[in-house]
């Protein structure tokens, strides 16, 4: 994919808007002095000249009026004269551009994207639910005009009975990014499963992944942006969770794999106190206890430790064999 800026910067004439501005007010004050002039005239032709010139100026004014223009920080302007490209105008202020040249005004401030979450199976087939948030901005405006099919503007009337309008170009850029980046979403999480399906498995997962998983949605974004114009300047997995018809079976699975792991740390800490505790009787010389006695002390030990209650004491008063 040819991923060459094709922007370029507006070379033609633009000046001062101020400038152009006060012309405007001096043409206005010829086309009063005019209308004046032909109203205190006696001759007709005088009165129609008078007339004519006033017109002509001020169809000329409403054309010179177009022109105008302000641009604030991290906005641009395409220009594009009776259709073709003739660059992009970066400065911010108040200008004055030839009328006949189009400007469409592009913003270059960063977009907040928050793509609900969307169901989609996981490497092993699992239904999972996954969101994400999206920040990206315009970075080749030729590319974003030019090459992204975008509705037009159109004026709205909303339920209160007024006038507003209906941005097409941010509208359908908007529609675009979310649409990628849904596409994006759906092939990563493909790619790795929800959770490790066992216990000691050190593959990434969507859970585990974090930082590297984060990582590759952007990529993955960047390169269907990239044919926009558009670049992401983060993505982010923000919603992650089991579809809600496997959710409760997963659950109880994870609980069983937590009691399995905490059932092996509690047998590995009993046998390492069992042992303990038989080496210091044996090194103190506290008592004697031949292998079967070891064996039933083993045995009252690792009931005592591992079990999931409190141990009910029994005072034996004979001997191990009565």
């Amino acid at each position: 994919m040819e991923s060459k800026n094709k922007e370029q910067a507006y070379t033609g004439f633009i000046m001062n808007g101020f400038v152009m501005l006060g012309l405007i007010l001096l043409i206005v004050v010829a086309m009063v002095l005019l209308i004046v002039m032909a109203a205190a005239a006696a001759s007709n032709t005088t009165i129609a000249i008078g007339a004519v010139g006033a017109f002509v100026l001020f169809v000329a004014n409403l054309i010179l009026t177009i022109g105008l223009f302000s641009q604030q920080p991290n906005q641009c302007r395409v220009m594009i004269f009776f259709g073709k490209y003739r660059g992009t105008f970066h400065q911010t202020g108040f200008f004055w551009v030839n009328p006949f040249m189009s400007r469409k005004k592009i913003s270059l401030r960063i977009n907040n994207m928050d793509i609900d979450p969307i169901k989609v199976n996981d490497k092993i087939g699992n239904p999972v639910m996954i969101g994400m948030v999206l920040v990206w901005k315009v970075k080749d405006t030729y590319r974003a005009v030019f090459d992204v099919d975008t509705p037009p503007n159109t004026a709205v009337v909303n339920k209160q009975g007024e006038i507003t309008e209906n941005n097409g170009f941010t509208k359908g850029l908007n529609s675009f990014v979310r649409i990628q980046g849904d596409a994006a979403l759906r092939e990563v999480t493909g790619h790795y499963a929800y959770d490790a399906m066992e216990p000691g498995d050190e593959a990434i997962t969507l859970r585990s992944g974090g930082d590297e998983i984060n990582d590759l949605l952007e990529n993955k974004i960047n390169d269907r942006l990239a044919m926009a114009g558009i670049e992401v300047v983060e993505a982010r997995i923000n919603y992650l969770a089991y579809a809600p018809e496997i959710a409760a079976v997963m659950l109880r699975r994870q609980q069983a794999s937590a009691i399995i792991s905490a059932r092996e740390k509690i047998v590995e800490g009993a046998v390492s106190m069992v042992k303990m505790a038989l080496n210091q009787l044996s090194a103190d010389g506290v008592v004697e206890l031949d292998e079967e006695r070891k064996a039933a002390m083993v045995s009252n030990l690792l009931v005592v430790l591992c079990a999931d209650e409190p141990a009910q004491p029994v005072v034996n008063t004979g001997t191990l064999y009565q």
